[in-house]
């Protein structure tokens, strides 16, 4: 399937986090400290919980119940208890607004 618009980029504020659902995906949008959008996995991989609901700290976004971070660009965990990554999804800005192709995972 091809990317999905899931916001005006006008609506992701700097160091924000945005969860949307597509194709039964649960997938954080964040905008990290320098402007950039980033789209990863939503759920933490240590635990069932939104990540979306977290921190956006430089390009990581932490989790808010135990305090794993997840790199944006690679989805990698930079701290225990999280061990597993997530997935990271290819984002798109066109025209002002935000895409995202729920298929298409990056892999670093």
């Amino acid at each position: 399937m091809a990317a999905q618009r899931v916001c005006a980029e006008s609506e992701l504020s700097v160091s924000t986090a945005m969860k949307v659902v597509l194709d039964g995906k649960p997938i954080a949008v964040v905008r990290d400290s320098s402007g950039q959008v980033h789209a990863i996995g939503d759920t933490c991989t240590h635990g069932d919980i939104s990540l979306s609901e977290g921190f956006v700290e430089d390009a990581t976004l932490e989790c808010w119940a135990h305090g794993s971070k997840f790199e944006l660009a690679t989805g990698k965990p930079l701290n225990f208890p999280a061990y597993e990554p997530v997935p990271v999804y290819t984002v798109t800005v066109d025209g002002g607004d935000v895409f995202v192709d729920p298929d298409a995972i990056i892999t670093p």
